[in-house]
């Protein structure tokens, strides 16, 4: 039976890495049955938004869709479509694993950590407005359900995946209220674990000198909206950059997988966009409809392909275009083919 999925290519550099994902994804033995929509800036001139109710009706129907970035534009203009396809889907927790890759120069190896994100609300909800003419408020929300809700993601992934510890991150001692409410859920989820999975929390501001002295001490973290876009970030530039960083929307109802990196406008139509975290996510979703076998095999052979450094796009060092370089994957994904029955 073939899975249908939402496949939404993006703005810029987006519609190449979607190709190059799906045709990785098509060779992994895996039946999927794409339903492309657009979402973006082209569709404002049509729609006169960038996220039509078609796109979002699509996902609903589906369940399960994959992502090319977006535009976002700073400071004026629309709202982030990925904020708001978050809330709008309730999809609550953002996963986004950073893990070394055998080939890329970092200063760091062996990096292997899972941020779990909440997604839905915190200063993101979006929350402001202008206190006369010099001033603006951003309102901060953060409530026991959502923070006991991504907390316990975070440490059902720790089982699931053979972890070993959840860390939450907070500011707890600036704000004793909001980061404080955040700070008492994980820690009442954190006693139904004990003797499974160890906890501990640590200050943002200090967590961050700590990752970048010593990332192997860490392994799952969970943290608050706006803390867990900027830790995860940094984790990304730990093992090689947002290029490589794949990252998965989760809710209760569906989930969209997609690269966290800009759309790169300058650079579409070129072939030569690095589509790795655009396949990973791939991977990501393979995992999350049951396939974790054919995951690994995908995962590896993306790892290998970047290990031999012969056939990778400009940003990883080599001279292969976007295409090249997903022929190779794909290539090394028919040297090892396997039947895809899920688990």
């Amino acid at each position: 039976m073939a899975h249908r999925v939402t496949l939404i290519p993006g703005d810029g550099i987006g519609p190449e890495l979607a190709e190059a994902t799906r045709r990785v994804l098509d060779a992994s033995g895996v039946a999927f049955d794409w339903e492309v929509v657009d979402a973006g800036e082209a569709c404002i001139a049509e729609y006169g938004t960038p996220l039509p109710e078609h796109v979002l009706e699509s996902i609903r129907r589906n369940r399960i869709a994959l992502k090319g970035p977006i535009t976002t534009p700073v400071g004026a203009g629309f709202r982030s479509v990925n904020v708001t396809l978050r809330q709008t889907l309730k999809l609550y927790a953002n996963l986004r694993p950073a893990r070394s890759i055998e080939g890329l120069t970092t200063r760091y190896e062996d990096v292997d950590l899972v941020i779990c994100r909440e997604n839905t609300e915190d200063l993101y909800a979006g929350i402001e407005h202008m206190v006369g003419p010099d001033a603006a408020e951003s309102i901060k929300i953060i409530t026991r359900a959502a923070s006991e809700r991504i907390a316990r993601f975070a440490f059902d992934y720790a089982v699931a995946n053979h972890r070993h510890k959840v860390t939450a991150v907070h500011k707890a001692n600036i704000m004793k209220l909001s980061d404080g409410l955040f700070l008492e859920s994980c820690r009442y989820v954190a006693a139904d674990y004990d003797g499974r999975i160890e906890f501990e929390d640590r200050i943002v501001d200090n967590m961050c000198m700590q990752l970048v002295q010593n990332p192997g001490q860490f392994d799952v973290l969970v943290l608050p909206n706006l803390y867990g876009d900027i830790v995860s970030d940094l984790c990304a530039g730990l093992v090689g950059g947002l290029g490589v960083a794949p990252g998965a929307n989760i809710g209760e109802d569906g989930a969209v997988f997609e690269p966290v990196h800009g759309s790169a406008p300058k650079y579409a139509g070129q072939n030569r966009a690095n589509p790795t975290a655009m396949i990973l996510s791939g991977v990501l979703m393979l995992r999350h409809l049951g396939y974790p076998d054919i995951a690994a095999r995908v995962e590896l052979a993306v790892r290998d392909v970047i290990a031999e450094g012969a056939t990778v796009t400009h940003d990883l060092g080599g001279e292969a275009g976007t295409s090249q370089f997903a022929d190779a994957i794909i290539e090394r994904l028919r040297a090892t083919a396997a039947p895809a029955v899920p688990a």
